[in-house]
């Protein structure tokens, strides 16, 4: 591997890459809302001299380098959340701005410069001659992500037929190799009260106070999770809150709770339930506990309908695709650190519903993800791009074809 040939090439696309992350940024996308971004990935596609590119019926685009029967995917989802609060803003979030070093914007790390690196770097291995004849290159431009991690690709796996030897997931690593994520689903606890004027509550059962002691519980519950020494700590998070009631002057008739329920190495959807069914408050207002769905048609208006169940991955340090990555990234800028996301990817259904490997390098930072004044680097697009370039050779060096 001439690995300074590799730096070189990804540095000569430096400009185009920064181009092409601005025009991204400009387009907004929300999850369900991506077809012109969408649109705009498929059509550098095409100018770089991508083999086949298809958009799937879901709205997934997937991108084709090579013909061998054998496929590495790099993989980034193209909606972006929302703005939020404008005036938390210095900028724009849309034409968001360029200087030397930086490139802000909504998306700009999470994670449309993953794209970007992803797209160029399929370029750098065509241009190089470095796409073997046993595999294909795909790079997937996944749709709903933000909504619901991981729905994209059980369509693209079920649907689409489409089985990776091993995915690489480009959401920000601030320059590390992440081989895993906890999982997380999505629970709501309902409890039922007795409405009554509000003169005279005593009258009525306020549903209201009843959730609050299962808040109570819930927050004890959080304290006692399952810890592991690479993923770290269960977490529950009380995110929404919602009530009846016949009026402002009335007790309130039932109320409701969403969790956001981050699980850890050994926890199940199931048990992550029946910890909240057991608790003393919970048994005491026969609260409902229960897991949602998700039934949101994607921008192509398909209804592909899902629990909200997103498992925990992780992928072993010994394995031949980390083995790969870590050699790409030393070889031209040195030992990364490995590590693991905080925060959720395509990787819960990849990897975690089925079981084919994943391993996680791409430019910006987490903590970008999702704030205000979102930005990414410059020099992680071209060192993304080189080290996804080199990375199916380095694979295939270690695991030749028969």
């Amino acid at each position: 591997m001439d690995f300074e040939k590799v730096k070189a090439a990804a540095e000569d696309c430096r400009k185009d890459m920064a181009f092409f992350l601005r025009e991204l940024i400009k387009i907004p996308g929300t999850s369900s809302n991506e077809s012109e971004k969408v649109r705009r990935v498929a059509s550098e596609m095409k100018r770089l001299g991508f083999d086949r590119i298809e958009t799937d019926p879901m709205g997934n685009l997937l991108g084709y380098m090579g013909s061998g029967q054998s496929i590495i995917a790099f993989d980034g989802h193209i909606d972006t959340v929302g703005v939020g609060n404008p005036e938390n803003w210095t900028f724009d979030p849309f034409e968001g701005f360029e200087s030397e070093d930086e490139i802000g914007g909504r998306g700009a790390s999470d994670q449309l410069g993953g794209i970007v690196s992803a797209v160029y770097g399929a370029k750098i291995m065509k241009d190089l001659g470095l796409i073997e004849p046993s595999i294909s290159i795909l790079v997937s431009a996944t749709v709903q992500e933000e909504d619901c991690d991981g729905l994209n690709w059980q369509y693209i796996i079920n649907e689409d037929g489409v089985k990776p030897e091993f995915v690489v997931i480009t959401e920000p690593t601030d320059g590390k190799v992440n081989r895993g994520q906890r999982g997380r689903m999505e629970i709501r606890v309902d409890v039922r009260g007795v409405s009554c004027h509000g003169s005279a509550p005593e009258r009525g059962e306020n549903a209201i106070y009843r959730m609050c002691e299962i808040i109570g519980d819930l927050k004890e519950l959080g304290k006692s999770l399952k810890n592991d020494s690479f993923l770290g700590k269960g977490t529950l998070a009380v995110s929404e809150i919602f009530f009846t009631s016949p009026s402002r002057c009335a007790v309130p008739d039932s109320c409701s709770i969403s969790i956001d329920r981050r699980l850890t190495t050994g926890e199940t959807w199931e048990s992550a339930l029946e910890e909240i069914k057991g608790l003393p408050s919970a048994k005491k207002y026969d609260a409902q506990v229960s897991m949602y769905k998700y039934d949101t048609p994607s921008c192509t208006g398909l209804v592909y309908p899902t629990e909200c169940f997103f498992p925990t991955w992780v992928l072993p340090e010994e394995h031949p695709a980390v083995v790969a990555l870590v050699e790409s990234h030393k070889g031209m800028y040195g030992d990364p650190v490995i590590d693991k996301w905080t925060f959720s990817t395509n990787g819960v259904s990849i990897m975690g519903r089925f079981g084919i490997a994943c391993i996680g390098f791409g430019p910006g930072k987490e903590i970008q993800a999702h704030a205000p004044d979102e930005r990414t680097w410059k020099d992680d697009l071209v060192k993304s791009a080189a080290v996804y370039a080199a990375l199916p050779s380095l694979y295939l060096k270690n695991n030749p074809r028969a």
